[in-house]
């Protein structure tokens, strides 16, 4: 376990810590690239130095429009349950104000920066005309929801997620084991297939299907770049090719265009240059024009040379709203479950797997907000803590299996190994003696179990996993740390930054300004780890495997279809919410007289 002789040791460099010593540095020749990190609900910027990956200031832009899941922000109207959405321009002004303000913290020269690298939750996609211009800023369709940003975590695709799902499995298709053997409703053709099918005419202005890492980049360069990461594991590009016109037609007829009229673009490798920065984008951030943009990539997947986790069997967990994990082999193979496996997908020459959460620190979230009593707040406002802290401090020292609880992690629906989003989540166990900081601690909990059934499924398909490593946001709660290395009984390395992602960018960013040969050798130089900062604890490793085992039995029974009451509640949901007003009111003038 964590302790005080072993708390880790940052990464030596030299201080530099006034505007003066960075101004002398660039004198010296030292030279800087810029990692910019498009998140669910904030974009944040990074200054790195390029001889040794320091940090030097970093800034950060909340989306103003947030994210839209419950109404339409330009007319107010009511989405449908399952929706999420966002406003493209929000990423725009985090161009044009986090990355002028970390520079101007940095206190460099902007002339010593030679590149600018990005990364973005995915699968998050832009309908646009020709030109980028994204179809909630054309004239008439800013009403219209199909025209705005689908976020990751929109999941009013699964209906379409199934249908392309079963006509795979039934036509033999060879792509659907690359998957796991199942297309998830976040991705390109579930969410493109939904469009078609509930806005025909929004689906024919549309000139490009984009892949928001990929439309940031194009705002940069004025280039349209696909990068090869979210076009594998997203976009279902295997071996150089996509799914079929006959497959897609079997879908919907007029769905039989969608890679050629749609999707199917000039691709980009990791680490290379898309293009360089426009006279534009020059404007928006005070760098200098014609610097080198690296080509577009994945919060998660760009986070492993950051971490230092690029070698075989090393397993990276980036843990925020959601968790992504990562890992390369050498060796193709299927994983039941995982959301990809990419030659390159993460590092030329080797194979890169993917699997993932869909709701993580999104579940804390969402408990915090809406189910602990407000004098919980209270307690922890008067305390200096947050309520996380504070609920965390109430629980992490009762026994292993005291509050009697077991969780499924299921509130956003299950990403692996059962790819499912009609899947929703489940608190087993509670009594009248049941307080906020048990439920709370019991879904810390269903998280580390969500992870280990992912380990564990790769273990038994041939692609073992020898090390785990993690970051994102979570890192902080040291408790939810050390109940991951217990329940996997695996020792926990972290990466030594608190913008991973941005890091990683940043190393992208310095492999397509020529800096070093390659993703490998720059994360070597400018990637930051602690290694084996937790350790398991046998006992408590040994009474998770107790209750991990009910967990599994409740995984299987609720998710692999021997009781879809979770799906039947759903589907209730969705037919009660899009029920006409008039209707509903009747209804409730009933009951009550």
């Amino acid at each position: 376990m964590k302790g005080e002789a072993d708390q880790p040791q940052t990464k030596e460099s030299p201080p530099v810590s006034a505007p003066e010593s960075r101004a002398a540095e660039t004198r010296n020749g030292e030279r800087y690239v810029i990692g910019v990190d498009f998140g669910t609900l904030s974009g944040r910027a990074v200054v790195v130095r390029v001889s040794d990956g320091e940090e030097l200031a970093s800034a950060t832009l909340e989306y103003p429009h947030a994210v839209m899941d419950t109404t339409l922000a330009a007319t107010g109207e009511k989405l449908p349950p399952e929706w999420a959405l966002q406003v493209p321009s929000d990423y725009v002004d985090v161009i044009k104000s986090a990355v002028p303000e970390a520079v101007a913290k940095a206190g460099i020269d902007p002339a010593s920066v030679i590149g600018i690298g990005t990364d973005f939750t995915a699968c998050t996609m832009v309908p646009t005309i020709a030109d980028g211009t994204p179809l909630n800023e054309v004239e008439g369709f800013e009403s219209r929801p199909h025209a705005y940003v689908k976020l990751w975590k929109h999941h009013a695709a699964q209906g379409q997620a199934d249908r392309i799902n079963e006509l795979a499995a039934e036509r033999g298709e060879t792509w659907l084991g690359r998957y796991g053997g199942l297309i998830s409703s976040e991705w390109e053709f579930a969410k493109g297939l939904q469009l078609l099918e509930e806005d025909p005419e929004l689906y024919e202005r549309m000139e490009h299907w984009v892949e928001a890492a990929d439309w940031i980049v194009w705002q940069l360069t004025g280039r349209y770049v696909r990068n090869a990461c979210t076009a594998g594991y997203k976009g279902i590009l295997q071996d150089g090719e996509y799914p079929s016109r006959d497959f897609l037609a079997a879908l919907n007829p007029d769905f039989a265009g969608f890679v050629d009229e749609k999707v199917a673009h000039e691709i980009g490798q990791l680490g290379d240059a898309a293009g360089t920065l426009s006279a534009q984008a020059a404007e928006w951030t005070g760098l200098p024009e014609g610097i080198a943009v690296a080509v577009g990539n994945v919060d998660a997947h760009v986070c492993a040379p950051a971490a230092k986790a690029v070698d075989p069997g090393q397993m990276l967990a980036i843990m925020g709203t959601s968790t992504c994990h990562v890992m390369n082999s050498d060796a193709l193979t299927e994983v039941p479950g995982m959301c990809g496996v990419v030659d390159g997908g993460i590092l030329k020459g080797l194979y890169g797997y993917e699997a993932g959460q869909s709701g993580v620190g999104d579940i804390f979230a969402w408990y915090v907000k809406n189910q602990v009593p407000g004098e919980y707040h209270e307690a922890a406002r008067e305390r200096g803590l947050s309520i996380h802290q504070y609920l965390t401090e109430l629980s992490q020292d009762q026994p292993v299996g005291g509050h009697g609880l077991v969780a499924l992690d299921w509130h956003s629906g299950n990403r692996s190994v059962l790819v499912d989003h009609e899947l929703s989540g489940l608190v087993l166990g509670a009594t009248l003696t049941t307080r906020p900081e048990d439920v709370y601690r019991a879904l810390l909990e269903a998280t580390a179990f969500g992870t280990r059934k992912i380990v564990e499924t790769f273990n038994a398909s041939g692609v073992p996993v020898t090390e785990f490593f993690v970051a994102g946001g979570l890192l902080k709660n040291a408790f939810l740390m050390q109940t991951y290395s217990d329940v996997l009984r695996m020792p926990l390395s972290t990466i030594a930054s608190e913008q991973g992602p941005a890091l990683g960018s940043a190393i992208h960013a310095a492999v397509a300004a020529g800096a070093y040969p390659d993703v490998r050798s720059a994360g070597e130089a400018m990637g930051r780890v602690h290694r084996n900062v937790y350790t398991p604890n046998e006992a408590a490793a040994d009474a998770y495997d107790a209750l991990y085992a009910d967990y599994s039995e409740l995984h299987d029974y609720f998710g692999r279809g021997a009781n879809d009451v979770m799906k039947r509640l759903k589907s209730r949901r969705r037919t009660a919410l899009s029920a006409p007003t008039d209707t509903v009111d009747a209804s409730e003038r009933e009951v009550h007289a």
